[in-house]
């Protein structure tokens, strides 16, 4: 049982003033089943990088054992390479024998290593990577999202796999998993760092427990800090009008009054003053204990969506839908026959490659005629009927196409930028993120942008396209709680089995 000590890391990337990683200690087993939790941005892939040594950074790693990461980089020639020829680049002096036996346990035809790497579903490329990931041993594996663009199935597969192992760390937004698989996470907090035993749910209800304490005794230390300020003010006024009876007085008004009386007051303001410092001392201590409470509390402020009432009830009425691509010889899917009726959430269930996203293409291209055919090859048969007039608002799972500031998309896309900022302040990407290229966001940033943009769009159905692939645990919930909100009309493929249980109203499965 080896540990990995990491201290006083600190990093950020060059020609940037921010700190992704500040000064960073923890203490982590390489027998354990982590999972690596926190917000977009907050440096998770980045962390896993600096295990690597891919960059220079101040602190220190110690590790008595190695590191590999997960996914393995390909180009696109590799994409043409059968996968058993990429071993040797991706793991050096890795058997077959040792990969074939992991391909076993992840459910994996042997003969998917001898076809070309390109031309394996996201799932069986997943699968073959995750298969030469574990095949050495004595290494400690860092895993980033294994599970985005998986479908439900491809999903239970690699979590069941994954259970049956350890010595790895997890970067994963999926609940489902992270609860499925972890027995211990890592936690980048806004301002601290922490480890904790137990999955994400254990994690998630101590977190509400520490969180809902600490708003309490900061309410309490609040009232305190104004009552005692209050109390200093009111004998500092005593103390100064005290004072200026001390010299000068009217022996006629006064007849009282001695030039003795001068010590007594002094004595009692004096007194008074003091117990103004004891005020003020409080207070210090009060607002000391104060500042370490709410530091790590998420503030997830509620978001807003307006969406459009249609004066029908059916959206989309699909009978007997095929679909099939120009030179393909056999369709998608046949006899698909289904309907989205205002008001409800429809999933878009089914195994990677049946044709979800060409679905959402083909209603896409029926709904507006007018913006040209958004994938001329593909060739729709049956019956499939969208209500004319209708306003979409359409999320990619695509972010590649992202390009320049946020100031030039709005403007590209007619969207009011003040609105699109501050909806995703509310997503919580920083103000300094405003200034950058999206090209140099990470893919849950660029995800937030696509997500944005659809609620600041008035609309009367909303077509989303795996729209939490990336995106952090708390936006998910965010979400959730608006699209619970506002009921929107909407048809989203999506694998979370967390979110669609929470949102969705119907479900449709194509096989």
């Amino acid at each position: 049982m080896a540990q990995i000590q990491v201290t006083d890391l600190t990093f950020s990337y060059d020609g940037s003033a921010d700190e992704i990683l500040k000064e960073v200690n923890f203490s982590i087993d390489t027998n354990w089943k982590l999972g690596l939790i926190g917000r977009n941005g907050k440096g998770k892939t980045t962390l896993l990088n600096l295990f690597m040594g891919k960059y220079d950074y101040n602190g220190s790693i110690r590790a008595s054992s190695g590191f590999d990461y997960f996914p393995y980089s390909t180009s696109e020639r590799d994409l043409t390479e059968n996968a058993a020829d990429l071993i040797e680049k991706w793991k050096p002096q890795t058997e077959i024998w040792q990969v074939l036996i992991q391909m076993n346990e992840l459910k994996m035809d042997p003969e998917c290593l001898y076809r070309p790497f390109g031309t394996l579903s996201f799932g069986e490329r997943t699968r073959v990577m995750l298969a030469v990931l574990f095949a050495a041993e004595n290494e400690f594996l860092l895993i980033d999202e294994p599970t985005n663009h998986l479908d439900t199935q491809a999903r239970d597969i690699v979590k069941e796999y994954l259970r049956s192992k350890k010595g790895f760390i997890l970067v994963s937004h999926d609940r489902d998993l992270l609860d499925g698989v972890c027995d211990h996470v890592l936690v980048l907090n806004r301002s601290t760092i922490e480890v904790q035993s137990g999955n994400f749910s254990t994690w998630w209800e101590n977190k509400e427990k520490k969180d809902a304490f600490e708003r309490s005794e900061n309410e309490k230390h609040r009232k305190e800090i104004s009552k005692l300020r209050s109390a200093a003010d009111r004998s500092a006024r005593w103390a100064d009008k005290n004072e200026s009876t001390k010299i000068g007085f009217d022996p006629v008004k006064d007849h009282d009054r001695s030039i003795a009386t001068r010590s007594f007051i002094g004595a009692k303001t004096k007194k008074l003053q003091a117990r103004v410092k004891s005020y003020e001392q409080r207070i210090d201590r009060e607002i000391e204990e104060k500042e370490g409470l709410l530091k790590d509390i998420e503030r997830v402020i509620d978001l807003k969506i307006e969406p459009l009432r249609f004066h029908k009830e059916m959206l989309i009425d699909a009978k007997d839908l095929s679909l099939r691509y120009e030179g393909a010889e056999k369709e998608l899917f046949d006899d698909l026959s289904f309907q989205v009726k205002r008001g409800k959430r429809v999933i878009l269930s089914g195994e990677n490659g049946c044709g979800k996203s060409s679905v959402l293409k083909a209603i896409m291209q029926r709904a507006n005629p007018c913006d040209g055919n958004p994938d001329p090859g593909l060739l729709i048969s049956g019956d499939l009927e969208v209500a004319s007039g209708m306003k979409v608002s359409y999320v990619s799972q695509d972010t590649s196409f992202l390009r320049g500031t946020l100031h030039e998309f709005c403007e590209s896309k007619g969207l009011n930028e003040r609105l699109l900022l501050t909806v995703l302040r509310h997503l919580d990407i920083g103000r300094e993120q405003f200034v950058k290229k999206m090209e140099d966001f990470s893919e849950g940033q660029k995800k937030k942008v696509l997500i944005a943009a659809s609620l600041i769009t008035p609309a009367h159905l909303y077509i989303w396209d795996e729209p939490m692939n990336f995106i952090d645990v708390f936006s998910r919930m965010q979400i959730e709680k608006l699209i619970q909100k506002y009921e929107p009309t909407m048809l989203i493929v999506e694998h979370d089995i967390r979110f669609t249980e929470k949102v969705g109203t119907d479900l449709i499965r194509l096989q």
